[in-house]
């Protein structure tokens, strides 16, 4: 594993399970050190333990917390160069016939909201960096070109972080700070909660058939395939990607496959 990232200081939202824990041990193996935030105890502290990175216990959409998080970060690390937005929830999620607007308005509150002040507080910590450095990386979906139809609030939030992404690159550039902002779009990754879904059907194979077969590539993205990428983006070798939407996704949004 190579150390392009070493020195550098990162936060990832969200990084207890899933896409957001494979990026604490990425970004951690390829030398940044790395704060995380979630609501997940247990799982933080074997990642805490395995990485020697730091967890701080966090809601995205809680504004009047983010002021001490990065405060916290700063005060320790003097700096921060990276942060991968990455918390994100369906819960409560519906169609546009049936969803509730309490469902609508927490989705809303998490992907969208939180989002934003993620990207926000990542700006305003890494306008201090000599040069004003830094990379932000977006975890949207697939889902932000090929909307859910039973996942309205979902498919919503994940479009217009896209925007976010683009709004923030450009003014950034504007402002002739060194600061990329990016969009990840994944499509279907096989991540723990994916696997044990799976395994919950009356028929595992079919299901796992099933998610394989939406790509024309055959099989599910692998964690560490999303987190790569993440990496990548982190680093000095994307120092001219900003704005970007970056789908990884097999194939599944480029077109359709036919009958």
């Amino acid at each position: 594993m190579s150390r392009r990232l070493e020195g550098k200081v990162a936060l990832v939202t969200g990084g207890t399970t899933g896409i957001g824990a494979a990026a604490v041990q990425r970004l951690s193996e390829e030398g940044a050190k790395v704060w995380f935030t979630g609501s997940k105890e247990e799982p933080a502290a074997a990642l805490c333990a395995e990485t020697g990175a730091v967890f701080r216990k966090h809601r995205v959409q809680d504004e009047a917390a983010w002021g001490t998080l990065i405060d916290d970060i700063l005060a320790t690390e003097g700096h921060l160069d990276i942060a991968f937005a990455n918390a994100g929830t369906e819960a409560g999620d519906g169609s546009i016939e049936d969803v509730s607007l309490d469902g609508w308005n927490s989705i809303i509150a998490v992907n969208q909201t939180g989002v934003m002040l993620t990207v926000q507080n990542a700006i305003r910590a890494m306008v201090k960096n000599p040069g004003a450095t830094g990379s932000i990386i977006i975890n949207s979906s697939m889902n932000a070109t090929r909307p859910l139809g039973n996942y309205v609030a979902y498919s919503v939030t994940k479009s217009a972080v896209c925007a976010l992404a683009k709004s923030a690159a450009v003014y950034c550039g504007m402002k002739k700070y060194k600061i990329r902002v990016n969009a990840i779009l994944p499509g279907v990754v096989e991540t723990p909660l994916i696997t044990q879904i799976m395994n919950a059907q009356p028929d595992p194979a079919a299901a796992r058939a099933m998610y394989d077969g939406m790509a024309p590539m055959g099989r599910m993205a692998q964690i560490h395939e999303i987190s790569g990428l993440v990496a990548y983006l982190a680093s000095d070798e994307a120092a001219f990607i900003s704005g970007a939407e970056i789908a990884i996704d097999g194939a599944t949004t480029a077109g359709m496959m036919g009958v």
